[in-house]
């Protein structure tokens, strides 16, 4: 009579491997909710088989590190997108690990084969492992894209042992897994997509990058709160992290560093999502920005932000106004809501303006998220401008971090963001003073530029709003000014 195996059942965090032998509401150790998952082992499975994979490697000896022949290892090659190179650090390195993320549908598919495209155009070799798409239908997106597919090879496997000879007995420059959680390994148990899966099929393909050279990217799916899906520990195995965002009915896609081991995570790329696949924004300001924006209309305002390091002109528009409800409404759309009501309290405790009983409604024109402090004097100003009804003065651009008190904080590449106003064709800016190393940086070509340097938030309402005060709208009394009052201070320029 055969011997019956028998089993036990343990759980495991998706977000960090925890283990426990009963199921957990909540991650003692992420502090994530509704994360374990059950898995069933046999006996015959030692404890240290589930999570370990156990592959041939050579005996190394210490070397001195002065005496490590580089190789290779440095010469990078071009993704033929600019703007993936730019994210990149300059290129792709042979061995390079590399894990994109992104929602479902923003483009990681279609972006990858295009790049697969470039590279192999190129004279690369290039291998899809196409775990979650059949050969066809990677054939159809290519033809929709309008891609030859030639030098592409595609193979729909997802067991990462025949993934492993097959790359080995042919092997390749670029491989590009769609996706991580697609692949498993029969042996370890735990279904595809599961933590021990994930872990251990990242970890083969790791080593077989390194000791063969491969550029290797994983496109991993995100949860529901936007985080990548699987072990953190993936994160960290990776050389580079990189993320796809973009708004569901927006065709801006921006491709972003999170860690980047061989570049700078200082950079983004920005694409645009056509009927073509994603074309390169080499001009995100011009994007972004109207012929409308010489034009004063109250509510609007144009700031400049980084990307990364690239400076980005982008219109502010505020929209504030009576409401009917108990509890003012509080929207904020491209901006962190937390940053609003910051920039609210200020206007109320420092320039004395009173949002209690109005609607507030802010809106980054073009779908572009903006997460850096310059956006502060900006979006301050729109709130005024659109509360009083004042228009800002045409040809009018302005930057800075405005802070508790009152007061506008140093930029940071100050002159940056000077040129770039300048480029467009503006004819003031307003900006704080810049830091001592910065302060010789703003010699370059303004093109008629008129810098002014500020140092509060009512010096810039002063210098930047319009001294024509049309009619006032009907919940006027409701802004009620003590003390200061930044509009009627502005001077009379008629005439000038």
């Amino acid at each position: 009579m055969a011997k019956k195996r028998k089993t036990r059942t343990v759980y495991y965090c998706q977000h960090c491997g925890y283990e426990s032998i009963q199921y957990l509401g909540r991650c003692t150790e992420c502090q994530s909710w509704d994360s374990f998952e059950q898995i069933t082992l046999s006996d015959d499975d030692g404890p240290s088989d589930t999570r370990r994979v156990v592959t041939e490697t050579a005996f190394y000896e210490p070397v001195a590190l002065c005496d490590v022949d580089e190789g290779q290892s440095t010469m990078r090659y071009s993704t033929g997108m600019p703007e993936l190179d730019r994210v990149l650090g300059g290129g792709c390195l042979p061995g390079a690990y590399c894990l994109l993320g992104g929602d479902p549908g923003v483009g990681k598919s279609t972006l990858m084969l295009q790049m697969a495209q470039h590279v192999a155009d190129a004279g690369q070799s290039v291998l899809i492992v196409a775990g979650e798409e059949s050969p066809q239908q990677i054939r159809l997106r290519a033809n929709r894209l309008g891609l030859s597919g030639q030098g592409i090879d595609v193979v729909a496997e997802t067991q990462v042992d025949k993934l492993e000879a097959l790359i080995k007995k042919r092997p390749v420059q670029l491989l590009i897994v769609d996706s991580i959680q697609s692949l498993y390994i029969p042996q370890m148990s735990g279904t595809p997509g599961s933590v021990n899966q994930i872990k251990s099929s990242a970890s083969v393909l790791m080593q077989l990058a390194k000791a063969m050279g491969i550029t290797t990217v994983l496109i991993g799916h995100v949860t529901k709160d936007g985080g990548l899906s699987g072990p953190k520990l993936l994160e960290h195995m990776v050389d580079t992290v990189l993320y796809l965002e973009g708004e569901k009915y927006q065709n801006l896609r921006v491709v972003r560093a999170i860690k980047n081991r061989f570049g700078s995570v200082n950079e983004v790329g920005l694409f645009e999502m056509q009927a073509k696949g994603m074309v390169e924004v080499s001009n995100p300001s011009g994007l972004f920005m109207q012929e409308s924006r010489f034009q004063a209309v109250p509510g609007s305002v144009v700031g400049v932000a980084l990307e990364g390091r690239r400076p980005i002109l982008v219109e502010i528009q505020a929209l504030v106004g009576g409401t009917a409800y108990a509890a003012p409404r509080r929207v904020a759309n491209g901006i962190e809501l937390s940053r609003l009501h910051q920039m609210v309290a200020v206007l109320e405790k420092r320039v004395g303006l009173d949002f209690s009983r109005l609607d507030i409604y802010v809106n980054v024109v073009g779908g572009l998220r903006i997460h850096e402090p310059a956006i502060d004097l900006p979006l301050a100003m729109a709130l005024v401008s659109s509360a009083r009804s004042i228009p800002c003065q045409p040809g009018l651009v302005v930057a800075g971090e405005v802070g508790l008190t009152g007061e506008c904080r140093p930029l940071r590449q100050r002159s940056v963001r000077i040129k770039e106003a300048a480029k467009f064709g503006f004819e003031r800016m307003l900006v704080p003073h810049g830091l001592p190393q910065d302060e010789g940086d703003d010699q370059g070509p303004t093109s008629g530029l008129s810098v002014v340097n500020i140092a509060s938030l009512t010096d810039a309402l002063v210098n930047g709003l319009s001294s024509q005060r049309p009619a006032q709208p009907a919940f006027a009394p409701e802004l009620s000014v003590s003390g200061l009052d930044p509009v009627a201070a502005v001077p009379d320029n008629e005439g000038q």
